[in-house]
């Protein structure tokens, strides 16, 4: 397999007169994680079943583990495993037999299935409930079994589509932990979420799918630092000295709302001590800041039709793939 993972270009695909991707582009180092976020509807689920053939593209140029897609699925299904938005596991049956199947159906010797089948009950700490019927078990351990049976066949990517929905904070944690575990011993991930928070702590590299198109990709800090809206939030002690500093602070240019003043800033250190020294300078006391940094949020609302249509345009070129 070459330094990709995944590369995709020009993926196209319709539904009769809905066109769900127009036109997608994107590369996937091994051994790294990929985010893949958007609205709903966008294609996000679309996308995953087309490199997964599990569905088939229209047009474009794919290739997984090196192996071209759209010619050769079965070599593909060789290099993958699939975990969709719900847990795809037999609740009949007990967490070990769930795993002894999928081992089964990768022909497996007795010992080998065996030797597999321990060492990943107790790689996703379920050794202890192996012997419970999985319908017993709670949200995040049924999501740790679903994990557990896509590694049986020791894939080189794992499409996780969605994998924390649904799940407390503590299971979520402890799937985000399994999934850098997984990098870390050379596994790449496709990852998609509707949990920003997930994607900034996870991905290496984003990619925001809008209208059928990648609206925007790069490192979480390349996103967000395209991103306008930073600023340094001063509270004064009353409106008397808010007015004050307005006055002291013209150069640049805040905008107030009663004993609070916005100065417009991408946080640079110059930039703050700057402010803070003209209110130094003229006796002005801020009895509290606070500085504001664009996130991944602002980011996929400005990217998705959360601002303004020209505003949104100057984002994307700034940021295009």
């Amino acid at each position: 397999m070459s330094d990709s993972a995944i590369q995709v270009s020009g993926l196209h695909k319709r539904y009769g007169e809905h066109v769900v991707l127009g036109g997608v582009d994107f590369d996937v180092p091994a051994g790294t994680v990929f985010a893949l976020l958007g609205p709903n509807g966008a294609g996000k689920t679309t996308t995953v079943s087309i490199l997964s053939t599990l569905d088939t593209a229209d047009a474009g140029t794919l290739r997984v583990a090196g192996v071209d897609v759209r010619r050769n699925p079965r070599d593909v299904r060789r290099h993958i495993a699939v975990t969709g938005q719900f847990a795809a596991v037999d609740n009949t049956l007990t967490g070990a037999e769930n795993l002894r199947l999928i081992a089964g159906l990768h022909h497996l010797s007795r010992r080998d299935a065996r030797s597999k089948v321990d060492g990943l009950l107790d790689r996703f700490a379920l050794t202890d409930v192996a012997d419970r019927r999985a319908s017993t078990y709670s949200g995040g351990m049924r999501r740790r079994l679903d994990l557990a049976t896509s590694l049986v066949g020791d894939p080189s990517i794992v499409f996780l589509d969605e994998p924390t929905t649904g799940l407390d904070p503590r299971s979520r944690r402890e799937m985000w932990s399994l999934v850098r575990e997984l990098v870390d011993a050379g596994v790449t991930i496709f990852l998609t979420t509707q949990y920003l928070d997930e994607a900034d702590r996870l991905a290496d590299h984003i990619a925001i799918l809008d209208g059928g198109r990648i609206a925007g990709s790069g490192t979480a800090d390349e996103l967000t630092r395209a991103v306008p809206g930073g600023h340094l939030e001063l509270r004064f002690t009353d409106t008397d000295v808010a007015t004050r500093a307005a006055l002291v602070l013209t150069s640049v240019a805040p905008s107030r709302t009663d004993t609070t003043l916005r100065v417009d800033t991408d946080g640079a250190v110059r930039d703050v001590r700057h402010v803070l020294g003209l209110l130094e300078a003229a006796d002005v006391d801020v009895e509290s800041m606070a500085l504001h940094t664009p996130d991944l949020d602002d980011v996929f609302f400005s990217l998705t039709g959360g601002r303004p249509a020209s505003d949104t345009r100057d984002l994307q070129e700034a940021i295009a793939p």
